[in-house]
């Protein structure tokens, strides 16, 4: 790696004002949380995967499921997901909405032939397994009037926190390019920071006091995809173990947008600032799972997965423009006047990097009861070790990568607390039709460092029909939770202002599937 570019890379990752360390232990969090998965009779019965199985599901759930199946099965999944937010951004609030469609699961499971009737192993099966895991979309947008700062403000305190002179920061921009290695740089070559002494800092802006209209808009798409292969064994009708190994591929892209109107500015209308971020990854974990059934009953079950480990890469850009009115000076004979600089628009050099993340560890346990032929009643606990978390690199100085790691290690441990989920479910049967509802609690996951429980609750309900040669089954899943964005932050709290968003979303699956 030649000097420069690792030069790019260290300002990036160390001093941007938008992709912080922090930044990274979010993503890892964000490619690692897990709500609900599953073909739709699962995903109807709240997520249930650790005791209960004879489904798809367990593929990539508990895969001693798959040691109920005596046939195999063919079987997927399309999937329609609503999103809609509500956003409340310095006492103004804005809704938005999306609708994506896509596969959440697609399975096939092939069954063995029985075992010799000597034999306690009754019989084998295998089984492979595209499963949608997370689902990155999202939409909102904000606006309000902020009397305290704009985002040009966050620009102006990195440059004073860098202490860096007005000639070093003029040598953050290309003119042949005309793109500049840092966001205060950026700001600089726009007018939108000034010196005020003659070194440079501190540095200040034109229409500091006059209030800001701000507005942004936040989208994101993706998903956390897995391809699973599981075996599975069935011990004297008694005990089902199993394994699978997964591999994950992560599609991540958003684009977030911020403009300032400057109320009666008299130097600039405003600005507007705009980043884009491609993430890209993949990924390896393996699962271990155990089902007892100790009666006609009841039956137990258990399963540990193991962190995910994957490799990521992305490229971070930004955009920066100005409106401007008149930038002051004095024309040759010094007379006050104004001038409008040839470049009002300025691209921040794309910043590639590479990163790898350890996911937590996880574990659960289930109950299940069943009800005659009538039906059944199942319940899980999962255990999610979040402060297991790691974010690594090896694309610094070898300093820089232990800083690296060991700063993102310390903020996971402070963020983020263990989590315990519960999920309970249970299905009617009358005849070939079925009736399925659920409901999981997915705790809270932060150390609280404000007001906002990020606890979910995601309700669930469905129907389904079985044959002897097909099924069908149809589940609606309701989720509704809180979050929080910050556009920019600033030395001091009381200057700038996070938006508290209500997320509400509904997925909508069928599952179709034939046996053979």
């Amino acid at each position: 790696m030649n000097i420069l570019k690792a030069l790019k890379i260290v300002l990036f990752v160390l001093a941007s004002t938008t992709l912080s360390l922090g930044q990274y232990v979010g993503y890892a969090f964000r490619f690692s949380e897990i709500t609900q998965t599953g073909t739709a009779r699962f995903q109807g019965v709240g997520g249930n995967h650790a005791g209960l199985g004879g489904d798809a599901s367990a593929v990539s759930g508990n895969p001693a499921g798959l040691g109920f199946y005596n046939r195999s099965e063919l079987s997927i999944s399309p999937s329609f997901n609503s999103i809609n937010t509500s956003s409340t951004y310095i006492n103004r609030i804005t809704t938005d909405s999306k609708i994506n469609p896509n596969v959440a699961q697609a399975s096939l499971i092939i069954a063995g032939s029985p075992q010799s009737i000597n034999s306690k192993w009754k019989r084998t099966s295998i089984g492979i397994s595209y499963t949608r895991q997370q689902s990155f979309q999202n939409v909102f947008n904000y606006s309000g009037r902020n009397n305290r700062s704009a985002y040009a403000d966050a620009a102006i305190e990195k440059a004073n926190n860098r202490n860096i002179s007005s000639e070093e920061l003029d040598k953050d921009y290309d003119t042949k390019t005309q793109t500049a290695n840092s966001l205060d740089g950026a700001y600089y070559q726009l007018y939108m920071i000034n010196p005020s002494t003659a070194l440079g800092p501190p540095y200040v802006r034109y229409d500091r006091e006059i209030p800001t209209d701000q507005s942004g808009t936040f989208e994101s798409t993706g998903a956390h995809t897995d391809w699973s292969f599981a075996y599975a064994g069935n011990y004297d009708d008694k005990l089902y173990v199993g394994a699978s190994v997964s591999f994950n591929r992560i599609r991540y892209n958003y684009t977030n947008s911020l403009n300032d109107t400057f109320v009666n500015g008299t130097v600039f209308r405003g600005s507007n600032h705009t980043e884009d971020l491609q993430v890209s990854g993949n990924g390896v974990k393996v699962s271990l799972g155990i089902i007892y059934k100790a009666s006609p009953q009841i039956q137990f079950g258990a399963s540990v997965t193991s962190p995910t480990f994957s490799t990521m890469k992305e490229t971070f850009n930004e955009i920066v423009s100005a409106d401007i009115i008149g930038i002051p000076t004095q024309d040759p004979n010094g007379n006050p006047t104004t001038f409008v600089p040839d470049v009002t628009q300025i691209g921040l050099v794309p910043y590639d990097f590479e990163y790898s993340i350890t996911g937590p560890f996880r574990a659960s346990g289930g109950i299940t009861y069943f009800v005659g032929k009538g039906g059944f009643i199942t319940g899980t606990l999962e255990y999610v070790g979040y402060p297991g978390m790691r974010v690594s690199t090896t694309n610094l100085s070898a300093i820089d990568n232990s800083d690296f790691r060991n700063n993102n290690k310390r903020e996971v441990q402070n963020t983020y607390n263990s989590a315990v989920n519960v999920r309970l479910g249970g299905e009617y049967r009358l005849g070939v039709f079925r009736a399925r509802a659920g409901v999981a609690y997915l705790s809270d996951y932060r150390v609280k460092f404000d007001n906002i429980n990020r606890s979910k609750v995601l309700l669930s309900g469905g129907v389904g029909f079985r044959s002897e040669r097909f099924f069908v089954d149809v589940t609606g899943i309701y989720n509704t939770y809180k979050s929080a964005f910050t556009p920019y932050n600033l030395n001091n709290s009381r200057d700038y202002a996070s938006v508290d968003i209500t997320n509400r979303s509904v997925n909508v699956l069928f599952s179709l599937g034939t046996f053979f």
